[in-house]
């Protein structure tokens, strides 16, 4: 028996905007259903937030999204925030999403395309695991743990 883990991250009004960029970083196929497409009325406030939104592609990419109900505030993940001092990872933060790819030039251009508007927390380089690691968080406010697959 195999099992399949799916990251779902939970958004404030901007899934779509996510989703969208997700799919343009890793590419695949994007569904996004809004809760208007499961009966709510098309004029409720919130009708066209993401109730439920996925991107597969095929390397092997996943990750689902939605919008938390409530008043919209786009730019910020339901999460925290996460900081570098003194050689240590801060975050308050429930967990990362983190990807590993096969050689050092796929994890730059994963990352390159995940820090345009994001702040980085690690930059990519080197580590005692990997020919490279490094953290970042995008602009929608998820943090991204990006490495080289140890071998």
């Amino acid at each position: 028996m195999s099992v399949q883990t799916t990251t779902h991250l939970n958004f404030r009004g901007d899934a779509r905007s996510a989703l969208e960029f997700y799919q343009s970083v890793f590419g695949g196929q994007l569904i996004a259903k809004t809760y208007a497409d499961f009966g709510m009325p098309a004029q409720a406030p919130g009708a066209q937030h993401v109730v439920f939104g996925l991107v597969a592609a095929g390397n092997g990419f996943r990750v689902m999204a939605y919008d938390i109900p409530g008043p919209a505030q786009a730019g910020i993940a339901a999460g925290g925030a996460t900081r570098r001092e003194q050689g240590l990872t801060h975050t308050d933060q429930a967990c990362f999403v983190s990807i590993s790819a096969d050689s050092l030039d796929e994890a730059r251009r994963y990352w390159e395309a995940l820090a345009v508007g994001g702040t980085v927390v690690e930059s990519l380089a080197a580590s005692q695991w990997s020919a490279g690691f490094g953290m970042l968080t995008d602009r929608f406010g998820v943090t991204w743990s990006v490495s080289v697959t140890a071998r």
